[in-house]
């Protein structure tokens, strides 16, 4: 199963996706029942990884704590007006095992479906939390020393942060999972990285996992970093990464790793092991609306941005179609998806779905497709499928005012994608409220006495140009706001 170079990966709820297919069935759903065709569908979409998200087994501790705590009600309550408790599972990150839940049918069902997925040349991607685990993980009972011990003091300053927990040895002040910058998530407790054995029992945990699937999404990773550990704990952790994932591909080589990461601490990941890292960046530089900041984002080295994980929205962001209006959708997901890197999908996606589901719930409510959504990201995928912008080298062009004086140059983005055999992908996105012209100065010394067809892929345009003209001044272009192209460039003679 060879991985192209820049591969796409859908994310599904899975909870959710198993309670609308119970809801067809009139039974409770398993991983089992996911039609054939619908694993086919998502293959013949041109994708490499499917992240099944919240398999794992969660428990009744963390289960009651969702549906007592009066915030996460009200926001399932907005969410889903007709909200039902069954309707609240827990947090697909609040983990007892890593073993998949048996109301999704255990892990047998997974290594069915990690079959059926291969069989179609998928790739499974799960879910790994290395910060914390559910307060009724087995762990805190018996191995409390895995965990952030606090003091009587500590929980009285600072209930926000600390729980007491009974144990097998009489109770206990154990911290809450949490980042430096907010209160505890009060659904967890959080594991102690400055201790060597619960490094190594993680790691225990993380061989198990690299059994079950292709690769792993690892949950808010930078928090076991040692600076940062340390800032939120006020203790040292040895560095875990490095040798985790070696250990892991040594066992399993080719596994992937992706990290949800921020604060910039992509290259930091990268060098620690991971394959990916989130692009939160280019997400908030394209969400501000402005070209130039996005523009000067992709300046970055290949060997940086073929290791990034480009996104418009997954489980903890909005969604896109509620947070981008509709044209300005359509620019942002051509810099996202056609730059290099992972391209990352989230189910609902394409119907332009505007609501975004807790992972604590376990149903979406049922909203409408928007048909121009649904048809854009056909289109947008049919060119995510041509191995061009799949293997092709990538390359940032230059853009030039197209008359003195003429600002609107600075409004634009434009690459272009050289497959091996000579197929080439010019990619050109007006980014702004406004009408913007330019040049865009193409890499080609041969075009003179030539005619150059530029054929667009996203649309109906075809647009032949002299070869000499386009190799002295450029391509010129003036588009609508939120315009782009994404042109077929073939050359002959005159």
């Amino acid at each position: 199963m060879l991985n192209p170079l820049h591969p796409s990966l859908y994310q599904v709820n899975t909870r959710v996706w198993l309670t609308r297919l119970s809801e067809t069935l009139g039974r409770p759903a398993t991983l089992d029942d996911l039609p054939d065709a619908e694993l086919d569908r998502l293959a013949a979409m041109g994708f490499d990884w499917i992240w099944l998200l919240s398999v794992w087994r969660t428990g009744p501790a963390a289960q009651q704590i969702s549906r007592a705590h009066a915030e996460w009600r009200h926001e399932f309550q907005e969410k889903l007006p007709d909200l039902r408790e069954e309707d609240i599972a827990g947090s697909g990150f609040a983990i007892t095992s890593y073993t998949v839940h048996p109301g999704l049918g255990g892990d047998a069902a997974l290594a069915r479906i990690r079959q059926r997925l291969r069989d179609r040349g998928l790739r499974l991607m799960l879910d790994f939390v290395p910060n914390h685990t559910a307060p009724d993980h087995p762990w805190v009972q018996e191995h409390q020393e895995y965990f952030v011990a606090g003091t009587e003091s500590d929980l009285a300053q600072a209930p926000q942060n600390y729980t007491r927990v009974k144990g097998r040895h009489g109770d206990r002040v154990l911290a809450f999972g949490r980042d430096p910058y907010f209160s505890g998530w009060p659904d967890t407790v959080q594991l102690d990285y400055s201790n060597p054995a619960t490094q190594e029992a993680m790691r225990g945990e993380l061989l198990r996992i690299a059994e079950q699937c292709d690769g792993v999404r690892c949950d808010m990773a930078m928090l076991v970093l040692p600076d940062v550990f340390e800032r939120t704990w006020g203790r040292r952790a040895p560095l875990f990464w490095p040798e985790t994932t070696a250990r892991v591909r040594e066992r399993v080589p080719g596994f992937c790793f992706m990290a949800e990461i921020y604060w910039d601490l992509e290259s930091s990941m990268h060098q620690q092991g991971f394959d990916y890292a989130y692009d939160k960046r280019l997400y908030d530089r394209l969400r501000d609306g402005h070209a130039r900041p996005a523009r000067e984002h992709l300046f970055a080295g290949l060997d940086y941005q073929n290791r990034l994980a480009r996104f418009m929205e997954n489980h903890d962001e909005p969604r896109a179609a509620a947070t981008f209006p509709s044209q300005m959708h359509q620019a942002a997901a051509i810099v996202t998806y056609l730059s290099p890197g992972l391209r990352f999908f989230h189910d609902g996606q394409f119907e332009g779905r505007r609501t975004r589901i807790s992972p604590h719930l376990v149903r979406a409510p049922i909203e409408p497709v928007d048909h121009e959504v649904q048809r854009f990201y056909e289109r947008l995928l049919a060119v995510l499928r041509d191995p061009t912008v799949r293997n092709g080298e990538w390359r940032l062009l230059e853009c030039a005012p197209a008359w003195d004086g003429n600002w609107t140059w600075d409004c634009w983005l434009a690459w272009l994608w050289t497959a091996t055999t000579g197929e080439q992908r010019l990619v050109a996105i007006n980014y702004s409220g406004n009408q913007s012209q330019c040049y865009v100065r193409l890499p080609h010394a041969d075009l003179a006495g030539r005619s150059v067809r530029f054929k667009d892929l996203m649309g109906p345009d075809a647009y032949d140009r002299d070869g000499t003209d386009v190799a002295s001044r450029g391509l010129y272009l003036d588009v609508a706001p939120w315009g782009f192209n994404v042109f077929d460039v073939k050359t002959r003679p005159a």
